[in-house]
């Protein structure tokens, strides 16, 4: 890795995960942090602000989903990428974690290889974006850098899975983007997500901008469009 190190903070109850996690992600080169449980989670991400949080979902105190709802609420973590770790391997749990706004989902048990692999992946992904040149529509910009939507000078928040839907959209205006091409440039290859999943971030993105600019092409795709 080149440059700083990344700050990465790992939370799950489970002892042997934290060392086998901690042990694999260090040697990539990152510095990383332990909590326990929910809310040393909270405290410590606080405190450390890393660019990344490893959550496992059933903790005690406060669950990972409970956690990830506490720091995307938060101005300074909308940007923050986070993975959930779970043994509830179920679709209906995999939905939750990801529209709660997790970029991530690895069920346990967890291969150290596998999610080595996914965080490189999420980093790379952020590093492309942060390349990417300000979206000026009609009354609407656009800000990968920032993460910033404003709407007629309006600042919009948004969670970052729903901006990166929205500025992939409105890359190309006119343009419809079909299901597989969101779900692999917006969530990635290695994540396994439902069409619902989009859906419900479309819906989202929608009642924000309170614009009507997004369509649905029926079983097809949608596209952006002033």
């Amino acid at each position: 890795m080149e440059g700083k190190a990344k700050k990465i903070l790992i939370a799950d109850d489970e002892p042997d995960i934290l060392e086998i996690i901690s042990y694999n992600l260090g040697k990539e080169g990152y510095d990383v942090y332990t909590a326990k449980d929910g809310n040393e989670a909270i405290e410590r991400a606080r405190i450390l602000q890393p660019e990344l949080i490893i959550l496992d979902i059933m903790m005690p105190r406060k669950t990972g989903v409970e956690v990830c709802q506490i720091l995307r609420s938060q101005p300074s973590f909308q940007d923050t990428l986070i993975i959930f770790l779970t043994a509830l391997n179920d679709e209906a749990s995999e939905i939750k974690g990801l529209e709660t706004g997790a970029d991530d989902y690895v069920s346990k048990p967890i291969s150290p290889k596998v999610l080595v692999s996914r965080v490189n992946a999420l980093f790379r992904r952020v590093n492309s974006k942060e390349t990417g040149k300000t979206i000026e529509i009609g009354n609407i910009t656009i800000d990968p850098v920032k993460f910033l939507v404003t709407i007629d000078g309006n600042e919009l928040v948004l969670a970052k899975k729903e901006f990166e839907l929205l500025y992939l959209l409105a890359s190309r205006p006119g343009r419809v983007f079909l299901r597989n091409e969101i779900l692999s440039q917006v969530w990635g290859n290695d994540v396994i997500v439902g069409d619902r999943t989009i859906d419900v971030h479309i819906r989202k993105v929608r009642q924000k901008l309170g614009v009507d600019c997004i369509t649905t092409v029926k079983g097809v795709g949608y596209k952006f469009e002033l």
